[in-house]
């Protein structure tokens, strides 16, 4: 009793602390390095003492190509720090050390030196708990540390780490255009503020406009070898396995745990990085941690089955409810994709729910679902202040030719889809933010560990 009411008292502290940084600027997003480099100088510079890095940048599946090295690390026996943002449900899930959540009462003290360090200095949100992160990676020992990029990478917080041991870029679409730039080659740009002289680098597939920037900034960066999807590395399905080769041969392994060609791709990218840093003798690497870490890999909302819980009791009996928080275009043709690859294999009729922001494009988001969902529910994102009114959302599904109605929250809508007489038991989706997808896992009691 005593041990929890401390884990609590250390969980509330967490939180208040939290909020009290919300008020350190006046903006949510102001990409900078000074302000943080300030700070980090009044910490004694943690950023300088890291393990390893992997940095990874781009728009779609950083937080996947990361889960997947850490699987494939963590098989081959070593200890792994991971920074990653949003979170789900928990802040801990941002901070990993050595493969475990970070502990609320080492959050709470690394916090604390940040807040006190930083006294009245303007600092968003994610700068300082990028310093905090630091701390705590500086402080326990770990071989590699994965840290993903919150936003763009030029000017992103995490960009002040002067010589990653590599740097990953994964598909970079329109995302974000307001701090980033409205074209694929300004967006491309910022991304590879990342690369680093003499710094080897991993770039997944990407539009050609895209390549061709990305290529164009290694060289003038002067990077490592540059090893691109499709040119020096592929990744493919062939008779239900995962092939991937590059200059050091051809493997031949089971598909990943995670499900669509996207997560192949993911794979694919996190195989490449760690043969390219095995070959270089900065890491061991076998065969067979490879193959474990792509059947151990989990990463929470992103095409999650869910198979129990308070909202599950909810769905019509025989029912299967996925959750996946991809929320831009791109993301929604690759969920797509992996949906209809679900349906040729076992078919059902597929229901969405969907919740979005107003930064978002639901309209380009929805069309890849034409011809697919039977039709969209749109629920509110009720922790945003800025996400999409259901009944505007709906409207542009139907503009996007997929029918669609608006529910009150997700609880409703799934009440509303069990009314729906039916032939065969449904397949119901609920998707379009990771910020619903947190919503989701907390209702339903099924929270990342």
């Amino acid at each position: 009793m005593e041990q929890r009411n401390q884990i609590e008292s250390s969980k509330q502290h967490v939180e208040a602390l939290l909020a009290s940084m919300m008020g350190l600027h006046p903006k949510d997003i102001d990409l900078g390095l000074e302000r943080l480099v300030r700070l980090l100088e009044k910490l004694g510079n943690p950023h300088e003492k890291l393990p390893p890095v992997i940095h990874l940048a781009g728009t779609n599946g950083k937080g996947s190509t990361s889960a997947f090295l850490r699987a494939m690390l963590e098989a081959q026996g070593l200890r792994v720090h991971v920074y990653t943002s949003p979170h789900l449900v928990d802040f801990r899930e941002r901070i990993r050390l050595a493969g475990q959540l970070v502990s609320h009462e080492a959050l709470a003290d690394a916090l604390v030196r940040c807040k006190e360090a930083n006294d009245d200095d303007l600092v968003t949100f994610f700068e300082i708990t990028t310093a905090a992160a630091f701390l705590l990676f500086a402080k326990h020992e770990a071989d590699i540390t994965l840290l993903e990029v919150g936003l763009g990478g030029r000017l992103d917080a995490t960009n002040v780490v002067d010589a990653p041991l590599l740097s990953v870029i994964t598909p970079i679409a329109r995302d974000h255009e307001e701090y980033l730039g409205n074209s694929l080659p300004l967006i491309a740009r910022e991304k590879a503020g990342i690369f680093k002289k003499s710094v080897p680098a991993i770039v997944g597939l990407q539009e050609d406009e895209v390549r061709d920037t990305l290529e164009q900034e290694a060289a003038k960066k002067r990077t490592g070898p540059l090893s691109i999807a499709g040119q020096d590395w592929m990744v493919y399905e062939e008779h239900g396995r995962l092939i991937f080769q590059d200059e050091t041969g051809l493997l031949d392994l089971p598909l990943p745990r995670l499900l669509g060609h996207h997560q192949q791709q993911n794979a694919g990218m996190a195989i490449a990085a760690l043969r390219m840093l095995a070959r270089e003798g900065k890491i061991p690497l076998s065969d067979d941690a490879i193959l474990q870490g792509l059947q151990t890999v989990d990463w929470p909302a992103r095409l999650q089955k869910l198979s129990g819980g308070t909202l599950f009791d909810l769905v019509p009996k025989g029912a299967e409810l996925w959750l996946d928080g991809g929320h831009n275009p791109q993301a929604g043709q690759a969920l797509a994709a992996a949906l209809a690859d679900l349906e040729d294999r076992s078919p059902r009729p597929l229901h969405m729910i969907v919740g979005m922001l107003k930064t978002k494009d639901p309209t380009g988001y929805f069309a890849a679902f034409k011809g697919l969902a039977r039709d969209v529910i749109t629920v509110p994102v009720k922790s945003q202040p800025n996400g999409q009114d259901p009944v505007a959302l709906a409207g542009l599904a139907m503009e996007a030719g997929v029918p669609a109605s608006a529910a009150a929250s997700v609880q409703d809508a799934l009440k509303k889809l069990a009314l729906i007489p039916r032939e065969a038991p449904p397949r119901i989706l609920i998707a379009g933010s990771l910020y619903l997808a947190g919503e989701v896992l907390t209702e339903n009691g099924t929270a990342p560990e």
